[in-house]
């Protein structure tokens, strides 16, 4: 067999986080992921896949050198959701963070920065990331948790000419 070839395999790490696939398949239970053998002989994630964390956070999406790469979706145990882009395991690009309380942050990401300071500060922490202290950059839309949609050009803490989206 090629050293560099693909596999199709469902592993569990020593701290007990797993990583797997789920085929499309509805109702399925089967799990499998995709990993890449590295020269070194070392198996990499690479491909589409699922981890899920000890802690029950669960990722579904792109791997690329072991990596979060591409888009994908990370759902914590609190309910709060990030479903977009990923770079180097980090938000990165076009996403939407979906809060516990059902607040929403729809727009670019960079490095894991959004500025969301205007949520309640018990919401803003994901499997250790603080959004609450970074900064959104951009053009961009928010749902507040009422569902309140706004829009607008977001720089640092402010959002200067933000505006509500009515519903018709």
């Amino acid at each position: 067999m090629d050293e560099a070839a693909g596999f199709k395999v469902s592993f569990v790490f020593p701290n007990k986080d797993k990583y797997v696939k789920i085929p499309v398949f509805h109702h399925s239970h089967f799990l499998e992921g995709e990993c890449k053998k590295t020269p070194e002989g070392v198996l990499e994630r690479n491909g589409h896949g699922i981890h899920t964390g000890a802690n029950g956070t669960t990722y579904v999406g792109s791997w690329k050198n072991d990596k979060m790469n591409g888009t994908g979706r990370l759902e914590h145990p609190s309910g709060a959701v990030y479903e977009g882009e990923f770079q180097d395991n980090m938000f990165h690009g076009a996403g939407t963070y979906t809060f516990p309380n059902g607040a929403k942050y729809i727009g670019p990401f960079s490095e894991n920065n959004a500025d969301v300071t205007m949520l309640p500060q018990t919401d803003c922490v994901l499997n250790g990331l603080d959004l609450c202290h970074s900064r959104m950059e951009g053009e961009g839309d928010f749902i507040d948790e009422n569902g309140v949609e706004w829009s607008g050009t977001f720089h640092g803490s402010a959002a200067v000419g933000l505006k509500q989206k009515l519903k018709m």
